[in-house]
């Protein structure tokens, strides 16, 4: 069963960018408890290039803010990746994922731009990838991003 997910990643097109370490915060971008993997929030950002500063609404369509909760979630992803030393198929079941929206007042899709993260989840992994979530508005983010994601995974050892 092993390269599963890297194979579905191929498939579909993605490629995962590298891990980064907190920029401000001094926390751990992940860490396991047990079987369960806990992703730090995650902001839409490539390789250290941070994208989406901005609020949905204002700045950003609900389309745009769905790029930038799926950019989020591939950063999920590396993480997972990190913490798991490659293996994605240790990747049991995306238990929970939360989602934070940026946006103007008069925006009520928040669950539409979370959405960008919870169908990159189920692209990936199929059934695996079906979650419980949150989608929060909120007036700001960390360095003022649009968008930011958080997860909790059960795993194998």
């Amino acid at each position: 069963m092993n390269n599963v997910i890297s194979t579905r990643l191929t498939e579909l097109g993605i490629t995962l960018p590298k891990a980064q370490k907190p920029k401000v915060a001094k926390i751990k971008g992940w860490s396991i408890v047990g079987n369960t993997l806990y992703i730090s929030g995650m902001i839409p950002q490539w390789e250290g290039d941070v994208r989406f500063i901005g609020k949905v609404g204002t700045d950003y369509s609900i389309e745009e803010g769905r790029e930038a909760a799926r950019l989020s979630a591939l950063n999920v992803l590396a993480q997972a990746y990190d913490a798991l030393d490659g293996n994605l198929d240790r990747i049991e079941q995306i238990a929970k994922v939360n989602g934070f929206v940026a946006c103007s007042p008069e925006v009520t899709e928040v669950a539409a731009v979370v959405n960008g993260a919870s169908e990159l989840f189920l692209d990936i992994f199929g059934e695996r990838g079906a979650h419980a979530r949150v989608a929060v508005g909120v007036a700001t983010m960390p360095i003022g991003v649009a968008v930011e994601i958080e997860a909790i995974m059960e795993i194998s050892n």
